[in-house]
Formats: structure tokens, sequence, C-alpha cells
């Protein structure tokens, strides 16, 4: 069967409690069915630039952004089929593009820039976003997935992610770390994917269940959390060393604006 390599579909995500999700699951019961894979590890490496202006923007929530991920089903090894993806999102739709990569490909056009043997016009679409948006890879973020499909209309999904753990990417794709973790304790974090509207039976479990859609990023959650901290503290430290002005040597001094003149004799530290 030909792999779908373009998705057009509406996405929503509820973060649910482990009572709301033991209820709703049992609500569900002959009305979805398991998929193909049922259970799964997704690993997705995320693209971002030095200033992280890619995750800075879909934290924003513009009307249209998107990312550049690199995803796997399973640790990336030599065996593993990697995905190439480019996600945008438009006014709550969201369009997937996507190419597959062997290993070997993916690394080599992840650091050294080397392209595949094989261009489609989706890879050169990629490539131009990456290179207009000076992307690099960043962050793994990983977790394990549960995947179920409508009885009736196999377009609707439904997924449920735990144990979802971020980590910056340290050399190879294959090298594991223990990562930051991104939920609370029985914490899951639910995926509904359909062509159009939902069901109206699921609508209305969800408004019986108190279930409401949220704005959970697994990425932007984990820049919140873990890089912005780390670089307003490395901002600050440096704000410390360049307003922390102490001159022993008169002929440094001498050289000195006034107004540094007048910090260096306070010893001010902003």
């Amino acid at each position: 069967m030909k792999k779908q390599n373009i998705f057009k579909r509406f996405e929503k995500k509820y973060l649910l409690t482990k009572n709301q999700y033991e209820r709703l699951l049992e609500k569900l019961q002959g009305k979805i069915l398991e998929d193909s894979y049922p259970h799964y590890s997704i690993y997705s490496l995320y693209f971002d630039n030095d200033s992280f202006s890619s995750v800075r923007k879909s934290i924003e929530k513009p009307k249209y952004k998107e990312k550049l991920r690199l995803r796997s089903y399973g640790l990336p090894n030599q065996d593993k089929e990697l995905f190439l993806e480019l996600k945008k999102k438009y006014q709550g739709v969201v369009y997937k593009r996507r190419i597959s990569l062997s290993y070997q490909e993916a690394e080599d056009y992840l650091f050294r820039k080397i392209h595949p043997k094989e261009e489609s016009q989706i890879f050169r679409e990629i490539d131009y976003s990456r290179k207009k948006e000076g992307l690099e890879p960043k962050v793994m973020i990983r977790y394990d997935r549960d995947a179920y499909m409508g009885k009736e209309d196999s377009e609707f999904r439904i997924t449920f992610d735990r144990n979802i753990l971020g980590y910056a990417l340290q050399g190879s794709l294959d090298r594991e770390e223990e990562g930051f973790k991104l939920l609370q304790n029985g914490e899951v974090l639910m995926e509904v994917k359909s062509s159009g509207v939902l069901p109206l039976w699921f609508s209305q479990i969800l408004s019986e269940e108190s279930i409401f859609m949220g704005n959970f990023s697994k990425y932007g959650n984990y820049y919140k959390s873990v890089i912005f901290p780390n670089l307003r503290f490395g901002m600050e430290e440096k704000q410390k060393e360049i307003y922390t002005v102490r001159f022993s040597d008169s002929e440094i001094w001498k050289k000195q604006p006034l107004a540094q003149k007048a910090l260096g004799r306070m010893e001010a530290v902003c």
C-alpha cells in the first residue's frame, strides 16, 4: 500500500486527568476500534534556530504557523524508516507534507546538509523552509501512544499520549537521554483528528465528562519549562557581567564614558 505523504485534517487536543481518561475510555467502548498499530512509541525531533523563533511564534498562537520535524516510530536506528515532516496550521486546519528517509539519509541531511538522492517537490519545499528560517535539529520529544479510530468512520482518529519526555539532541539520532517530564503523574494527552466536524456522540461524551479542548504543545511546553528558564538565566548572568563594572586600572578607567565611570564607582549590579 502506498504511504500517504500529504495530509489535511482538523486536530484538537485535550489534557486529561487519570480519572477523566478512564471514564472516557469506558464510554468509548463500542464506538471505536484499535488502530492497525495500536501501541507504539514516537520520537519527534523538532527543528528551530538559535533564537528559537519557531517555537516562540507557535506559543503566540498566530492564525498561521509551521514547524519542521523528523519523526520515528521507535528510537531511530539503522533499521527504521524516518519521516521528515513540514506541518502547517491555518485557522485550525492542519496540513502536513512529509517524505520518508533512511536513517543514514536523515543523519546526512540533518547534520551535514547532504540531500537525499531522490529530491521530490515535498523535499524541496522542506529544504527551502529550513534554509529560510535557519533551522537546525534542536529538541527530541518522546512519548508512548495508544491509537484508535472510529468504528463507523476510519477518518476519525483518537490517540492517547503518555510518558511525554523532552531532551536536547546530543549528537546522533539513536542516542536517548533521560528527558524532562512534560506531564504530571497520571495525566494523558488526547489528540482527536478528523476530516470535518466531530461526531455528535463524541461531543456529547466530552460535554458529559466536562472535558474541554486545550492548547497543549509538546515542544512548546518543553521550551517554556526548560529552554526559556535557561535562556533567561543566561541573559541575567550576562547582564551582571556587563553592568558589574570594576575598574582597578586607572588607564582603563580614563578611557571609559562618563556613564560607565559612574557605574564602576558604584559597582552596580542589575
